[in-house]
């Protein structure tokens, strides 16, 4: 009896041993795969974060920086309106345009803030935007300053076209080269927006 017990002991003690060989093969071969599985996994996930982190590139972060101060620049003309302008038309596009653009403005800065770039503070001279499609010089924007009744009218349409016709440039490019789906859903805003106020302002000064 004491043979058999000390055999069964020995017995279970080998098929024990045995069982938990097979775990530790199966749990290195789980681990291994495991692993690799692991690292397959993340080599897929690694090119998709970036774009759970924004899917933003570098042309949103251009057309974002370029379209804030060419709104800033618009809504400034479009103030002059009310005190200056002779025609009701004028006065009610001055006041679409300061409508349409403030609120876009805190859009875009929202997106710059959340994708880590500076947002400048409105007033802040942003001497990159000398140059930019559309933008009025300081001297173009003195004489619409100093202007009145239907000279100012003449010339801020004037202006305007110019400006939107730079915004829309802008808004193309971001269309073709960003990745950023809401500033790309902006950009075909705009472009469709101030394409129809260009018509606007050309029927008003008989271009059209």
């Amino acid at each position: 009896m004491t043979v058999n017990h000390s055999f069964f002991r020995r017995t279970a003690a080998l098929v024990a041993a045995g069982s938990a060989a097979v775990v530790l093969a199966a749990c290195g071969g789980n681990g291994s795969t495991g692993h690799n599985g692991h690292n397959s996994a993340s080599s897929s996930a690694a090119p998709s974060a970036p774009a759970s982190q924004g899917q933003h590139n570098a042309a949103d972060v251009t057309f974002v920086k370029g379209m804030i101060p060419h709104h800033r620049q618009a809504i400034e003309m479009a103030y002059l309106a009310p005190s200056r302008a002779q025609s009701a038309e004028v006065k009610k596009l001055a006041a679409d345009i300061r409508k349409a653009q403030d609120p876009e403005i805190k859009t875009l800065s929202g997106w710059l803030a959340s994708w880590g770039e500076q947002v400048r503070a409105e007033g802040v001279m942003d001497h990159s935007a000398h140059g930019m499609d559309g933008m009025m010089t300081e001297q173009e924007m003195e004489k619409l300053k100093d202007a009145s009744g239907k000279a100012f009218d003449t010339a801020f349409m004037e202006m305007m076209i110019k400006h939107h016709e730079g915004a829309v440039a802008m808004a193309r490019t971001e269309k073709a080269q960003g990745s950023y789906p809401e500033a790309k859903m902006m950009a075909d805003a705009i472009t469709t927006s101030q394409s129809a106020e260009i018509e606007r302002m050309n029927k008003l000064l008989g271009k059209s």
